[in-house]
Formats: C-alpha cells, structure tokens, sequence
C-alpha cells in the first residue's frame, strides 16, 4: 500500500473512490457539502502534483437504473466551487466507451466525474467484472471513502484486486477517519468518555460491548436509555422500549461494573403526551414516566450532570443524540452535550464525533469548528469503532 502523504503523482491518472453521496434540494442544487469538502485536499495534492484524477462515488439509491434524480452531474456545481480553475469532465455512464475514451485522453491537472455507480446493480454486489472495468480508469486506486468502507462494492472493495501493492492506497480523509477512531479507542487519555444516544439499544449494543472495555464513562441518551431503566424496573410510560433487548441491558451494566465502567443514564427526562413537535411538555423522574407519556430528551439534572462528565474528560466519543433534537422543545440535551464537548476541548480533551445525527447536531449547534474531528462516515465509523474489519480498508492493506 503506497503511503500518499509521500507519493508523486507527477504524469499519473488516479481513479478515486469518493463519498459524494451528498443531499440535493428540490432544484438539485447541493444542501450540505462537508463530503465534497473533505474529499478537497486528496484531489488537490495529485492535481497540484500534476496528475490526473477519475471521480467514482454514488448518489442516493436508484433502484432499476438510471434516474436524473441521482444523477452526479447535479454535484458539478458544488465541486467546481472547490475547484474554479480547474476542468472537470463529467461521463454519463461509469463503464460506457465514452467514460472509457475520457478517462484516457483525460490531461494533466484535469478531473473526470463519473455518472453515479449504483445505476448499475453490479456495484452493490462487488462484481468482480464491473470492479475490473472501473480499474481501467486510473493507474492508481485512491479510496477516499471512508463514509461506505464497511461495504463490499465493486468500487470500494473488489476494485483493489486490480492494483498491486505499489498502486493503491488511502486519501488523506480515510487515513485522518482511521487514525482518529483509533486514537480513541487505543491511545486515549483518561478520563475517556464515550456520549452514545439514538432511538434503539439494537442499533448500538456492540459498539456499547466494545467501549466497556475502553472508556472509564459511558453517558447513554436518546430513547436507547429507556430500555436500560426499564430493565431495572423503571417505569417509562410510552416512551421507546425494546423489551427483546432488557437482558442484555443488565449485562452490559453488569459487565461495565465489573470493568470499573460507570454507566450513566439520565436521572430525569422531558417528557411529551405526544410525538410532536409541539406535544405537551413536562419534567419527571425518567423511572417514574406516567403512562401516556413518552420522553423525547434527557432532563435538566442529566443534562448537568453530563456536562460536568464530559467537561473533566480528556478524550470523547459522541454518537448519537440525547433526545428527538428536530424539535425545538426536546433539543436542549442534545446541545448542552455539543456545548460540553466543545468546552472540554478548548482545554485540551481529544473529541471525537462518531458520525450520523452527533455530526447534524454539532453542526447545527455552530461548534464544529471547536471539536478535535468530526467524521464523515456514519455506519462506517460505527462499525470501525465496534471493532469490524471494514471491506474498504481490508482490500487496499491486502
């Protein structure tokens, strides 16, 4: 695997494999475009080094084929804003003789996008034919993908098969994405504090198994924590509950005592009579929830409580909100806890935020800038940190 940081890229066509799957509003015009940006400095090195680059990513999900709807061609604009002086080809098809013959006469300093890989059925499958095709559009292989490295796809897995060694390697997002999560998780400084929240204790119990073992506090948030107290006989009204799921809630709080793990979960909540944005509202004990209502955010004594947490830690993961934060009423917990994280690294903790809606709420609370590293990957970051082998990293080591 070549190290890209010192490579020269002097005369080479890199095919890249980038996460541009990016939400478009109703004039497919580009809403958020922290992917393309985070691809910026990988395309800029091998274009300032005087090579060349092929753009490979998806959009959205097309089902049966081509749909304007998904079609690259709308994140031109986006990226040109990036890139102003700079040509930037687009092909119609990913594998046509068209997309063939740009890519090979594509100059020195020049950027080829790709039509969107998934209006072909064989890129989710990892089909060794496609991922060979797709090859033949660079020299070298760069995934800069971090965001679907946990999925075996011909464009970020089976595609390495093509390349020896000498010729594939990681962008400088994937490298910062792995070097970040692993700095969490293995070369932390104590008191490290892991903030995980969401909707289901399904969705995270091996990322919840995995930290046990790493972190000195776990703060759990979100409807997951109601599973937790009802496990413990709490009483949780309406709220979100995942009664398959309450045995291996006293497990993790059993294994997490015995590791010297303290588990928090929110003391009081704000509850609602309805899932609404403008329910009715109250503050109650979260183990004395009354039947009808449902908490929809952690209270005010949590929200204290968890502040000063993560306020003395050193190192912190957060994934995953404290609460439904869409809603005005039940977003406090969500962005006194971005507000803490913030705050505990102005003093010099290493935060850490593990993708998904922890990336939405960050942003929206205006504090991404006061953050160590936000990640780009959501299901990738999660799987990185319940200690998976990602398909996408796998296969450019190999």
């Amino acid at each position: 695997m070549i190290n890209f940081k010192e490579t020269n890229f002097s005369g080479k066509r890199v095919v890249m494999r980038v996460d541009f799957n990016v939400p478009l509003n109703a004039e497919f015009q580009v809403t958020d475009d922290t992917r393309i940006e985070g691809a910026k400095a990988t395309i800029a090195k091998v274009l300032k080094e005087g090579g060349s680059v092929v753009l490979m990513s998806h959009l959205g999900r097309p089902k049966g084929g081509p749909e304007n709807k998904y079609s690259m061609k709308h994140v031109i604009p986006a990226l040109q804003v990036y890139f102003p002086d700079v040509k930037i080809n687009f092909a119609d098809d990913c594998i046509s003789e068209a997309a063939f013959n740009m890519s090979s006469t594509l100059k020195n300093g020049e950027i080829l996008l790709l039509e969107n890989l998934r209006f072909y059925p064989e890129e989710e499958k990892g089909n060794p034919d496609f991922a060979k095709k797709l090859s033949q559009h660079g020299d070298i292989y760069i995934n800069d993908a971090f965001g679907t490295a946990h999925r075996e796809h011909a464009s970020t897995a089976t595609i390495a098969k093509y390349f020896d060694k000498d010729h594939k390697g990681f962008g400088y997002l994937m490298a910062a994405e792995v070097e970040n999560a692993t700095k969490v998780l293995h070369d932390s400084v104590s008191p490290v504090t892991a903030i995980v929240g969401g909707a289901k204790v399904s969705d995270k119990i091996q990322l919840l198994e995995r930290l046990i073992d790493s972190m000195d506090n776990i703060l759990i948030g979100g409807g997951m924590a109601y599973t937790f107290i009802a496990a413990q006989g709490g009483k949780i009204g309406k709220s979100l509950f995942e009664p398959d799921y309450t045995d291996l809630a006293l497990k993790i709080i059993a294994k997490a005592k015995a590791n010297n793990t303290t588990i928090y979960l929110p003391g009081d909540s704000i509850i609602a009579d309805a899932f609404s944005a403008d329910a009715a509202s109250n503050v109650v004990a979260s183990d004395n929830i009354p039947d009808g209502w449902m908490g929809l955010d952690i209270g005010p004594v949590a929200t204290d409580v968890y502040s000063n947490v993560i306020k003395a830690s050193k190192t912190i993961l957060w994934n995953g909100p404290m609460g439904v934060f869409e809603f005005e009423k039940f977003a406090n917990g969500t962005f006194s806890v971005a507000k803490a994280v913030a705050e505990a690294t102005d003093k010099g903790a290493f935060s850490l935020i593990g993708g998904g809606d922890s990336v939405s709420a960050i942003n929206k609370s205006g504090l991404e800038s006061r953050v160590s590293y936000v990640s780009t990957g959501g299901g990738a970051m999660l799987e990185f940190l319940e200690g998976k082998e990602l398909p996408g990293i796998k296969a450019v080591k190999e």
